[in-house]
């Protein structure tokens, strides 16, 4: 069984920046894409990033473009979110998403960690 941990999350002030990571741990893993989406107060979760394992294409939701970043390390079957420039409305649960080879869609999720951005 493969779980997903993230890590790195907290507490910032605007404009700052916090750096995200999420492990894969378990049975060989090697999925078709690993993501990022956030879940704020009152909303519902949203996709944030992505990267495609094989060949490592990235791909953002515009509100976040060009301050976010995401990487991913294969060997340590760890992926990375790297977040600059934060604004308040970037505050949410965030959470680490896998899709699996042979799924349609994220398939194995992590249990989420917290992001407060605030004055």
């Amino acid at each position: 069984q493969v779980h997903l941990v993230e890590a790195g999350g907290g507490s910032v002030q605007i404009g700052g920046s916090l750096r995200l990571s999420c492990a894969a741990s378990g049975r060989p893993f090697s999925p078709v894409a690993m993501g990022w989406f956030r879940e704020a107060p009152g909303k519902e979760r949203e996709f944030v990033s992505s990267i495609r394992w094989s060949v490592g294409n990235p791909y953002y939701t515009n509100s976040v473009e060009g301050r976010f970043t995401i990487s991913r390390d294969i060997r340590k079957n760890t992926i990375y979110l790297q977040m600059n420039v934060l604004k308040p409305e970037d505050t949410a649960v965030y959470y680490c998403a896998a899709q699996r080879t042979g799924a349609q869609t994220y398939d194995l999720w992590g249990q989420g960690t917290l992001v407060t951005v605030s004055s």
